[in-house]
């Protein structure tokens, strides 16, 4: 596995999690699997052991020298490369979300060309190389182009989180990366001509994955295929849509070490009490009757907000006059739409906006709500539905990506949830007015519908099997 990051050691999103869980999973299923990633000043390596090793990688016209740290973690063999283009900065892309390091291209060759040093120096060449997002997006040329041909036998697999980000730089800059001069790595023509480190991924890889089927599915038209689409169409018959699974061990309502009460699908009192915990903390009235929309989301554009924002009245407007509901928002993001946001909870006590980022709200926030909004442009898995489904928490979202593929609404016998198709602030009204109305009907039996969905398994042991299955399809080996 390589990537640019994974829980506990770094972290800015999802990434983080998908990384990590696989790993270990792959490990459960008694996989030899081993984890590299950059050191950064913010990781904690103190547990970690060095290694004799010291390589040096051709980068920028230098021989940088480059170490490795190792540490066991749930079988999982982990390695950091040590290195201060990673360990002298603060933040793992940037300083902040907004500004990226302008030497990012570099800084990520160096994990890859460190990548495929580190197994030469072991003397273990893997079966399978999985490179995860744009930032290992070179590994598969460097794999190809090996003098050796080391990796011959290797298969190379490539995931896309999210295909929106894909490492975009100047064209002149590889200069600096001294990688091998293919075509793969570049798109555009002319003088719109730039590196593309996702596209070189794709590219060169042997297998492709993406985080749900039908994210899979979206990603190869023009609207989601954010300029790849015809590459990837070309590629269909080796890209597959696996869904992400979540840590079942940390969302457990009946273990959760984050809440003071505990709660199954056999005994759900304990959601009342948190319900009632929940709107006392986050200044909602206590009220039993009212039913609670909860959203814990980065608040930006892709989520939806703008559809939730934009217009007078706007369609969150709406909602908190017409229909008997609280709504809850927990997140941080866009300061324009933070604004809007915090005027309507000044006229409205019925929303509650909190603009924190907290592990302990967003477990609270999951298990006292008695619906949860996901009104996505677009989310190629998605992991706040499976939290929810798994605390008795009734989503409500947009029939996108992974979204589309974890709920059954609730007019199918097996439903589990509420989705919508139109992306517009109607849509939104209406998905969520019809929510409020199954609260209130006595022909949809709520109880029901969340014991259904907390009996949903979503594992990651299942989507661990899902990879191995993709992996055996060109083993070389």
């Amino acid at each position: 596995m390589v990537s640019s990051e994974a829980v506990p050691f770094s972290k800015s999103g999802g990434l983080a999690d998908v990384t990590s869980s696989l790993s270990i999973a792959l490990a459960a299923l008694e996989h030899d699997v081993r984890l590299i990633l950059p050191c950064y000043g913010s990781t904690d390596d103190s547990s970690f052991t060095q290694l004799p090793y010291l390589v040096e990688i051709p980068i920028g016209g230098n021989l940088e020298a480059v170490r490795f740290k190792l540490k066991k973690h749930n079988g999982v063999s982990v390695y950091l490369v040590d290195h201060r283009w990673f360990t002298e900065r603060k933040g793992i892309y940037g300083d902040t979300s907004f500004a990226p390091y302008a030497d990012n291209l570099l800084r990520f060759t160096l994990l890859s060309k460190a990548a495929l040093a580190l197994c030469k120096e072991l003397e273990w060449i893997p079966d399978i190389i999985h490179c995860h997002d744009w930032t290992t997006g070179l590994v598969p040329t460097l794999a190809k182009h090996d003098p050796a041909k080391t990796f011959a036998k290797t298969t190379v697999v490539f995931t896309i989180h999210n295909l929106a980000y894909q490492g975009d730089f100047p064209r002149l800059d590889l200069l600096l990366s001294e990688m091998p001069v293919d075509t793969a790595l570049f798109s555009g023509e002319g003088i719109h001509r730039r590196v593309n480190m996702l596209k070189a991924g794709l590219e060169g890889s042997d297998l492709i994955t993406t985080v749900s089927p039908t994210y899979a599915k979206e990603i190869q038209e023009e609207q989601q295929g954010c300029g790849l689409q015809d590459l990837l169409r070309s590629k269909q018959s080796h890209l597959f849509g696996i869904l992400n699974g979540i840590d079942t061990d940390e969302w457990d309502p009946q273990t959760d070490g984050l809440l003071e009460d505990h709660f199954s699908s056999e005994d759900l009192r304990g959601k009342d009490i948190l319900k009632r915990k929940m709107q006392s903390r986050f200044k909602l009235p206590v009220r039993a009757d009212i039913p609670v929309i909860g959203m814990i989301s980065r608040i930006a554009e892709q989520k939806g907000f703008v559809e939730l924002c934009q217009g007078s009245p706007c369609a969150l407007e709406q909602i908190l006059t017409d229909l008997p509901v609280q709504m809850l928002i927990v997140g941080t993001g866009d300061k324009a739409i933070e604004e809007k946001l915090t005027t309507l909870a000044e006229l409205h006590d019925n929303l509650s906006v909190n603009l924190i980022f907290s592990n302990e709200a967003a477990h609270l926030v999951e298990a006292g709500s008695d619906f949860f909004l996901m009104p996505s442009r677009y989310e190629p898995c998605g992991l706040n539905q499976m939290y929810s489904l798994r605390y008795g928490t009734i989503p409500i979202a947009r029939k996108t990506g992974g979204l589309a593929d974890s709920i059954v609404d609730i007019a199918e016998p097996e439903g589990t949830g509420i989705l919508f198709d139109d992306i517009s602030g109607n849509a939104i009204y209406m998905a969520v007015k019809r929510a409020i109305d199954a609260y209130k009907t006595e022909d949809q039996d709520i109880s029901t519908i969340r014991k259904r969905g907390m009996g949903v398994d979503f594992s990651w042991i299942n989507s661990a099997e899902d990879y191995v299955k993709v992996y055996q399809k060109t083993h070389k080996g």
